[in-house]
C-alpha cells in the first residue's frame, strides 16, 4: 500500500533507538526525508547512517536533548517546518517504590514526556495547518491508559499529554492536521533487554529465556512480546494519507495483555 508519504519531511525526536528508531526506518522507507534528534552522538549518527545506507534516504542527524529549551531551539532551527512529528524518547527507570522518587526525577520525567512534545507541537503546529497537511504521533506508554507503580514516572507525564493532545485534536483536523498517540508495552528493543538482562544474570540464565519467563509470568496472549518493526509501520499509517480521518485517539499496543472496552 502506498501511504502517500513520498517527499515528506519528519522530524522524530529520540529516534536513535528503540521504537523510535522502527519509526524512523519505516518513515524512510515510505520515501519519508528524515531529520533525527538524539542526546547521544555515536549512537544517533550510527542509526542514521544504517537508515540512508539502507533506503537510500536523507537522514540529518540533530544531536541535542529535546527536554531543554537549548536543545529544542537548536532541533527547531534544523527543521522548523516538519510534516510529521514523532515524539519519543527513552523511558525513565522502573519504579519498584514510588517513595524512592525524588523531585529532579519527577521534574525530568515531566520534562522529556510533557513539556518537551508540548512545546514542539506549539511551534509546528500552526504550520502544519497553514499548508493544509500534518501529522503528529506521539509514542508514550501503556501505563498511559493502565497506571501501575513500576512506571509512574512514564504514564503520569504522558498521560497528561493525551489529555492535552486530545483537546487540541479537534482544532487542527479541519486543517488536515491529526494528532495521535501510540502507547506501547513490552517490545524487544534495547531498552527492554537493559530492564530485563540484569535480571537474567542474577538469575543465571540467558536474556531470551528470561523474556520467555515473563511472557509466562504475565501471561501474554500474543504469547510474546511485541516487535519493533511492527511498531514502526504502525506509527508510518497512523502518518499517512489513509488515516487523515482518525485523530485525537490513543491505540494500545501490548499483544492483549490489557483489556478495555474505552
Amino acid at each position: 500500500m502506498d501511504l502517500g508519504l513520498k517527499g515528506k519531511t519528519a522530524l522524530i525526536n529520540g529516534g536513535s533507538a528503540g521504537l523510535g528508531y522502527a519509526a524512523a526506518m519505516a518513515l524512510a522507507r515510505e520515501g519519508v526525508e528524515l531529520v533525527i534528534s538524539a542526546r547521544g552522538e555515536e549512537r544517533l549518527l550510527a542509526s542514521c547512517e544504517a537508515i540512508a545506507d539502507e533506503v537510500g534516504t536523507k537522514v540529518t542527524p540533530v544531536v541535542a536533548d529535546h527536554a531543554t529549551d537549548e536543545g529544542r531551539q537548536h532541533i527547531l532551527e534544523v527543521c522548523p517546518q516538519p510534516d510529521i512529528f514523532i515524539g519519543t524518547s527513552s523511558p525513565p527507570r522502573l519504579v519498584l517504590d514510588f517513595r524512592t522518587v525524588n523531585d529532579e526525577e519527577l521534574r525530568q520525567a515531566i520534562e522529556v514526556g510533557l513539556i518537551s512534545p508540548f512545546a514542539f507541537i506549539q511551534s509546528i503546529a500552526d504550520g502544519m495547518a497553514s499548508r493544509g497537511w500534518g501529522r503528529i504521533v506521539n509514542i508514550a506508554s501503556s501505563a498511559v491508559k493502565f497506571p501501575m507503580q513500576v512506571r509512574i514516572l512514564s504514564g503520569a507525564p504522558r498521560a497528561a499529554l493525551v489529555n492535552y493532545t486530545v483537546a487540541i485534536a479537534k482544532a487542527l483536523a479541519g486543517s488536515n492536521v491529526t494528532i495521535n498517540t501510540l502507547l506501547p508495552a513490552l517490545h524487544l528493543t534495547e531498552g527492554t533487554r537493559s530492564i530485563f538482562e540484569p535480571v537474567a544474570r542474577a538469575r543465571g540464565v540467558q536474556y531470551e529465556d528470561e523474556i520467555a519467563r515473563q511472557i509466562e509470568t504475565l501471561a501474554i496472549p500474543a504469547g510474546r512480546f511485541g516487535d519493533p518493526q511492527d511498531f514502526g509501520e504502525l506509527v508510518a499509517f497512523f502518518c499517512s494519507a489513509q488515516a487523515g480521518y482518525v485523530t485525537g485517539q490513543s491505540l494500545v499496543i501490548d499483544g492483549g495483555l490489557t483489556n478495555s472496552m474505552v
